[in-house]
């Protein structure tokens, strides 16, 4: 770029008019003699100076703040910001003519495989272009693809390190796959084609009563699409804890088709670390094979699409319940093992304890046998010996009856016709039998033994 000083300035105003060389002369350096000048005239000098001093395209470094397209021509609006406010320090519009535009976007779109759009930072080759009528802008000529590409790897990898170094991109990863999915929240854009490819499946597992899905919507687009996500992911759950007494199974993020460059809205430090600290596991399906997010880096499982996502669910819950009739069948088989091991040490106890009862019952009775016949010898000895001692007894007997006792001189003395065993039962008379008869006698004298 070219220095203009006030000899240059003076020369093209002559050219253009008589009193613009009055108008930069040094007597303009006194008020009094202060010339005026229509507008037109002044401008038509800037424009003239520009058309000279820039006469040349530089390549400069700025961000697309909006775009329209109008007759296949692309009317952009450039701007630069501080880094650490976002405060817009410089901006103008650009365009870029309809002959042009085909070729340089096409250029810049196969290259980057990023379609050219708001909220880029690009590096274009510009040349300044000043019309009295509309004023300043610049006429783009060439658009640098790497230069995007690297500006947004660039950001992606700094959040990605910055998650890394904190310890957070692995803790969502880190948490177990749900045994069983039941209850699902999604956040996914409204109306968007992937949601539908995603409820054709989730709405059929819904009607079965197999799981049960909850719907936020939130925008995937701009710059406010990270804090929308973030908004919606927090209202959700705040409506899920007044509706459910459990947190739900998954969380799922699901966007499905748009503009690849579209992707870099998600790219956000926030809106990742919010995900890696939640306790529930996200599922994330983007809508792109190729090109990943840092959602895609920090989520329990990513996928490419929305249907991709709900297939992994419904993969899930059908491995899940092809789990439980394997082990329904292996407690089957088991149990039936088990019940014939049982019924096998059964009938071998049973046969057992029938060969011990059999063996106790055949020597119970033989002992039965031999107690029976000491109880028979021991019976017959009993009553032998009972019978010789009632023989004894009853001689005994016979030998103290009265007639033989009376026989051997020996007399039965009674008192009022009761035998007397005592000199007390004793009265005046007494009775005494012989053996031969009684004698009456009358008692003079007791006398007890010393």
């Amino acid at each position: 770029m070219r220095i203009i000083n006030l000899e240059i300035i003076g020369l093209i105003c002559y050219q253009l008019t008589q009193f613009a060389t009055i108008a930069l002369s040094p007597s303009l350096r006194y008020p009094m003699s202060e010339p005026q000048f229509s507008l037109s005239d002044y401008l038509s000098a800037v424009q003239e100076i520009i058309r000279l001093s820039f006469d040349e395209p530089v390549w400069v470094k700025a961000e697309i703040r909006n775009l329209n397209i109008k007759g296949g021509h692309y009317y952009l609006e450039l701007a630069e910001k501080e880094q650490d406010t976002d405060k817009v320090i410089a901006s103008c519009k650009a365009t870029i003519w309809k002959f042009t535009a085909a070729k340089m976007v096409l250029k810049f779109e196969r290259e980057s495989g990023i379609e050219l759009s708001k909220d880029l930072n690009v590096l274009i080759k510009i040349k300044a272009r000043f019309d009295p009528q509309y004023g300043f802008s610049v006429n783009i000529e060439d658009i640098n693809s790497s230069f995007t590409l690297g500006d947004i790897a660039k950001r992606y990898q700094q959040i990605l390190a910055r998650l890394s170094s904190e310890g957070l991109v692995h803790l969502n990863k880190q948490l177990p796959t749900p045994f069983d999915i039941e209850h699902v929240l999604v956040i996914a854009p409204e109306n968007a084609a992937g949601l539908g490819d995603f409820k054709k499946d989730a709405d059929a597992l819904h009607k079965a009563d197999v799981c049960h899905f909850v719907y936020h919507t939130a925008t995937f687009q701009g710059n406010t699409a990270a804090h929308s996500i973030m908004e919606s992911l927090s209202s959700g759950l705040r409506q899920w804890a007044k509706d459910y007494t459990l947190p739900p199974d998954l969380i799922v993020i699901i966007r499905g088709g748009g503009a690849v460059n579209d992707l870099a809205y998600l790219n956000d430090y926030d809106l990742a670390a919010l995900l890696c600290k939640r306790k529930v596991p996200i599922w994330v399906g983007i809508g792109h094979e190729k090109d990943r997010t840092i959602l895609d880096e920090i989520a329990h499982r990513s996928f490419d699409t929305p249907s991709k996502v709900i297939a992994g669910i419904r993969n899930v819950i059908s491995e899940r319940s092809q789990d439980v009739m394997d082990h329904l069948q292996r407690i089957q088989l088991l149990s039936q093992h088990q019940i014939t091991a049982y019924q096998s040490h059964n009938d071998q106890l049973l046969n057992r304890i029938k060969s011990q009862a059999e063996n106790q019952i055949s020597t119970s009775h033989l002992h039965l046998q031999v107690a029976k016949s000491a109880l028979q010898y021991f019976a017959k000895q009993q009553l032998k010996t009972a019978s010789t001692h009632i023989e004894s007894l009853m001689r005994e007997t016979l030998l103290q009856n009265p007639k033989n006792v009376l026989a051997k001189g020996y007399g039965i003395v009674r008192c009022e016709n009761k035998a007397v065993r005592s000199i007390h039962q004793v009265h005046s008379t007494i009775s005494i039998e012989m053996q031969d008869g009684y004698i009456h006698a009358n008692v003079n004298e007791v006398i007890h033994h010393d």
